[in-house]
């Protein structure tokens, strides 16, 4: 191994989830976020597939399904578009098949994995396969074989000649990022949600639970309960067309989280708004990051005062109505308390009994793997108890709630932690009141001091702790953390089992 520790330029970070590609090259003394985000699907022109003889009808559609080519696929690694060469295809109408090969959570195509991989490296970061000096970490989407361990790693010296490599189980990286080592990461993806109970930084594999319920759940409720909105429906129905109503208000249901108009009712011990009024310690305020709420709400309070009374009682009834008004595909579209509902579906799965066709999706892929379909709170009480007793006071102390739509929704993790309380009071017939009995839940989240990550903090956990990561192991040569390229050479692609901690 070389005695020259790695320059903090070169390293590069990849966090790869079931639908998302992030990276970023660089640490920093100031940490960032990933550089660039592109969603971890495929696609290859009609024509190479029918020249391959796979027989599948061309599909232009961009929908989350599982990878429709077989695996593995007869086609090249330069056949495939990735990134914004695919966004561009599909905008100029190309006859593509998309393919998801993460999907499932497994690796369901090996050249397509390479494929976005390369994609990323050398046009996203812009990295140079002969001059290739960058270490590459690895944060993985959690329940792959080990033996795909061995392949991710056989790619990455052998396609991209990378300086070194490690693989980081993405749970453990999320924990990370919350300054913590033992907890439970509840990881709100688009169609699951899965939960890793983690002991001292590494996962219980065989408590790890998966749940079929995610953020497209919640899209589809939500777009539900949008047809019981009459204004909703008389506005959009000047500008569907020929499109199906149904998707068109999941899409409207997507802005309307993404723009961050959904709260969460978590009870007692959520956060207080920050209002300017008693506002006396300006130094907290902005190292909180909380200037700007400060500044519109008295910016608001200031109009408010200038308003006639006839515009002040209408602002008080537009209030308590809890009224918003966005604009979606040229209109003007009001909605209601409504959209606050929409992440029941985590908490009570029956909800989605009235979405039509939704649970019978769900039941056949539970009839194919094994994962559940049942409530948040329901599935962390099992995953927990799945581990050795004398651990469960330590995870029930770093609950995260992680995902895209952490950064976007607030309270969902104090709605979980409410949820959560009936399995930590024990059960008093067996009289289990001692000192390993679990007795408080407490929440871990991303520290304020990562200016960077403040808005989106929870979000990008996964991305952010595998950045901490990297700048310790990449800068410890004498550490067993990394494969290094005489590691691999002597060695094999096996090694990063041995290398690599979280996969112990």
């Amino acid at each position: 191994m070389s005695n020259v520790a790695f320059r903090d330029s070169t390293i590069a970070i990849i966090e790869t989830s079931t639908t998302l590609i992030r990276a970023g090259l660089g640490i920093h003394d100031l940490i960032r976020t990933p550089s660039i985000e592109i969603q971890a699907r495929v696609g290859i022109r009609s024509e190479l597939v029918n020249k391959n003889g796979i027989d599948l009808q061309p599909s232009a559609s961009t929908s989350r399904a599982p990878s429709t080519l077989p695996a593995p696929s007869t086609a090249k690694v330069t056949d495939y578009l990735v990134g914004r060469q695919l966004d561009d295809a599909l905008a100029a109408g190309q006859d593509l098949v998309i393919s998801w090969p993460f999907k499932d959570g497994v690796v369901s195509d090996w050249i397509q994995a390479e494929a976005l991989w390369k994609y990323t490296l050398f046009t996203g970061l812009g990295l140079r396969r002969v001059q290739n000096e960058s270490p590459v970490l690895l944060s993985l989407f959690p329940g792959i074989p080990r033996s795909s361990h061995e392949l991710v790693c056989q790619i990455f010296f052998e396609r991209f000649n990378v300086a070194a490599f490690s693989i980081l189980d993405r749970p453990v990286s999320q924990l990370y990022a919350a300054n913590a080592i033992t907890g439970l990461v509840v990881d709100i993806n688009d169609h699951e949600t899965v939960i890793t109970p983690i002991s001292d930084g590494f996962p219980i594999h065989t408590a790890r639970t998966h749940v079929l319920v995610g953020v497209k759940d919640c899209e589809r409720f939500l777009a539900q309960l949008l047809r019981s909105n009459t204004s909703v429906i008389k506005e959009l129905k000047e500008v569907v067309g020929a499109e199906d109503l149904g998707e068109v208000l999941v899409e409207l249901a997507r802005q309307v989280w993404k723009a961050g108009l959904v709260k969460v009712p978590s009870g007692a011990g959520a956060a207080r708004e920050i209002e300017d009024e008693g506002v006396t310690d300006i130094a907290a305020v902005i190292v909180a990051g909380k200037e700007k709420a400060v500044i519109e709400s008295g910016m608001k309070k200031r109009a408010n005062a200038k308003a006639s009374a006839a515009e002040q009682a209408r602002a008080r009834e537009i209030e308590a109505m809890d009224l918003v008004t966005i604009e979606f595909r040229g209109k003007e579209v009001t909605l209601g308390k409504e959209r606050h509902r929409f992440c029941e579906p985590l908490f009570d799965v029956g909800l989605l009994n009235a979405v039509h066709g939704l649970m019978e999706e769900k039941k056949s892929r539970v009839e194919k793997g094994h994962a559940l379909v049942v409530p948040l709170q329901d599935a962390a009480g099992h995953a927990v108890e799945l581990t050795e007793f004398d651990q469960r006071q330590y995870i029930w102390q770093g609950l995260l709630v992680t995902g895209d739509i952490t950064g976007y929704v607030k309270g969902i993790a104090p709605a979980l932690q409410s949820r959560l309380s009936p399995f930590i009071l024990g059960n008093p017939d067996m009289h289990m009141q001692n000192d390993v009995q679990p007795k408080v839940i407490r929440l871990v989240k991303v520290p304020e001091y990562f200016a960077n990550f403040r808005e989106l903090g929870d979000g990008l956990a996964a991305f952010l702790g595998s950045t901490i990561v990297a700048k310790i192991i990449f800068h410890d040569l004498n550490s067993k953390n990394f494969v290094s390229k005489m590691d691999y050479s002597e060695r094999g692609p096996k090694i990063v089992l041995e290398m690599s901690p979280s996969l112990l």
